[in-house]
């Protein structure tokens, strides 16, 4: 019997100053080969920006037509050629046994992408996510990104938008959004 490696995650933060950043954001995403079957828990506050990014993302997948808030239908399923995609929206969860009524086991259990916001009210039944998006609002209307990746496929994520460290000034930058590095990662 195997067991799956468990590695510390690994944490960066991005600070997305417009929506062009989470637009660049999200194609470069949409660009890594790990994406194909990852799963990836959005949190934040109402507001924050969670259903934007995906959307971003899925029209960087290549989506077309309308993409819809699975805010009252919980989720919304896109069909790709060679990828499966599901986006759900647990807000309105209020009890945990929604999810295992809801036959969500057998999604998170089939190849594909899954996007889940408020993940939370769930308590505990989704699977270990591969990438955990964090956003949070800033004052002047920026939003600041954590990005925590707890696997393999979440650590390809992580950096697959990461090209230049700038030495100079601790950051990374790719458009005008900019890449914080964490003081536990090491630098290149």
């Amino acid at each position: 019997m195997c067991s799956a490696t468990v590695h510390p995650p690994i944490v960066k933060t991005v600070l997305w100053r417009t929506e062009s950043d989470t637009q660049a954001f999200a194609r470069a995403l949409a660009g890594s080969a790990a994406l194909r079957n990852a799963f990836i828990e959005l949190r934040g506050d109402l507001g924050a920006g969670k259903t934007t990014l995906v959307r971003h993302l899925l029209r960087a997948l290549g989506v077309t037509g309308r993409v819809k808030s699975p805010t009252y239908a919980v989720v919304e399923p896109y069909e790709l050629p060679g990828l499966a995609i599901w986006h759900f929206d647990f807000y309105r969860f209020s009890d945990p046994r929604e999810w295992v009524d809801a036959g969500f086991r057998d999604i998170f259990a089939s190849p594909g992408l899954k996007l889940a916001e408020w993940p939370q009210q769930t308590a505990g039944c989704l699977p270990l996510a591969d990438l955990v998006l964090t956003l949070e609002l800033l004052d002047d209307g920026a939003r600041r990104v954590t990005l925590r990746a707890q696997s393999a496929a979440g650590l390809a994520l992580s950096q697959s938008f990461i090209h230049d460290f700038d030495s100079t000034s601790g950051a990374i930058e790719k458009g005008k959004g900019v890449f914080l590095p964490q003081a536990n990662e090491a630098q290149p």
